[in-house]
Protein backbone atom coordinates (compact mmCIF):
# COMPACT_ATOMS: atom_id res chain seq x y z
CA UNK A 1 0.00 0.00 0.00
CA UNK A 2 1.58 3.21 -1.13
CA UNK A 3 1.54 6.57 0.74
CA UNK A 4 -1.29 8.02 -1.23
CA UNK A 5 -3.60 5.11 0.00
CA UNK A 6 -2.63 5.38 3.10
CA UNK A 7 -3.24 8.99 3.51
CA UNK A 8 -6.98 8.87 1.76
CA UNK A 9 -7.91 5.73 4.02
CA UNK A 10 -6.80 7.91 7.17
CA UNK A 11 -8.97 11.14 5.56
CA UNK A 12 -11.89 8.72 4.74
CA UNK A 13 -11.70 7.56 8.31
CA UNK A 14 -11.44 10.88 10.01
CA UNK A 15 -14.19 12.11 7.84
CA UNK A 16 -16.61 9.82 9.00
CA UNK A 17 -15.92 10.75 12.17
CA UNK A 18 -16.17 14.01 12.18
CA UNK A 19 -19.45 13.31 9.74
CA UNK A 20 -21.06 11.45 12.60
CA UNK A 21 -20.19 13.20 15.69
CA UNK A 22 -21.40 16.75 14.01
CA UNK A 23 -24.65 14.77 13.33
CA UNK A 24 -25.34 13.23 16.15
CA UNK A 25 -24.51 16.31 18.28
CA UNK A 26 -28.22 16.65 19.50
CA UNK A 27 -28.12 12.88 20.20
CA UNK A 28 -24.74 13.10 22.30
CA UNK A 29 -26.58 16.55 24.09
CA UNK A 30 -23.49 18.75 23.07
CA UNK A 31 -25.83 20.55 20.86
CA UNK A 32 -27.35 24.09 21.84
CA UNK A 33 -30.45 23.65 20.67
CA UNK A 34 -32.13 19.35 20.61
CA UNK A 35 -34.84 20.63 18.18
CA UNK A 36 -33.16 22.83 15.14
CA UNK A 37 -30.07 21.49 13.30
CA UNK A 38 -27.70 24.35 14.07
CA UNK A 39 -24.66 26.22 12.21
CA UNK A 40 -21.92 24.33 13.65
CA UNK A 41 -23.41 21.13 12.95
CA UNK A 42 -24.28 22.09 9.29
CA UNK A 43 -20.28 23.04 8.98
CA UNK A 44 -19.03 20.12 10.55
CA UNK A 45 -20.83 17.80 8.52
CA UNK A 46 -19.60 19.88 5.41
CA UNK A 47 -16.20 19.32 6.28
CA UNK A 48 -16.57 15.62 7.11
CA UNK A 49 -18.09 15.02 4.08
CA UNK A 50 -15.51 17.40 2.04
CA UNK A 51 -12.96 15.03 4.08
CA UNK A 52 -15.03 11.49 2.57
CA UNK A 53 -14.69 12.54 -0.92
CA UNK A 54 -10.92 13.66 -0.52
CA UNK A 55 -10.38 10.72 1.29
CA UNK A 56 -12.09 8.39 -1.15
CA UNK A 57 -10.44 10.21 -4.46
CA UNK A 58 -6.88 9.43 -2.86
CA UNK A 59 -7.89 6.18 -2.10
CA UNK A 60 -9.11 4.70 -5.46
CA UNK A 61 -6.46 6.56 -7.41
CA UNK A 62 -4.31 4.86 -9.80
CA UNK A 63 -0.83 4.43 -9.40
CA UNK A 64 0.82 7.01 -11.45
CA UNK A 65 4.40 5.31 -11.57
CA UNK A 66 5.76 5.14 -15.30
CA UNK A 67 7.82 1.67 -14.98
CA UNK A 68 10.88 1.77 -17.64
CA UNK A 69 9.10 -0.92 -19.68
CA UNK A 70 6.28 0.70 -20.15
CA UNK A 71 8.18 3.83 -20.87
CA UNK A 72 9.98 1.41 -23.62
CA UNK A 73 7.15 0.01 -25.02
CA UNK A 74 5.55 3.29 -25.77
CA UNK A 75 8.31 4.91 -28.05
Amino acid sequence: MNATKIVGAVCLLIGVIILVIFAAADIFQTGLNPFQFGTWQIGGCLIGAALIVIGLVLFTKKNQRVTSEERDSSN
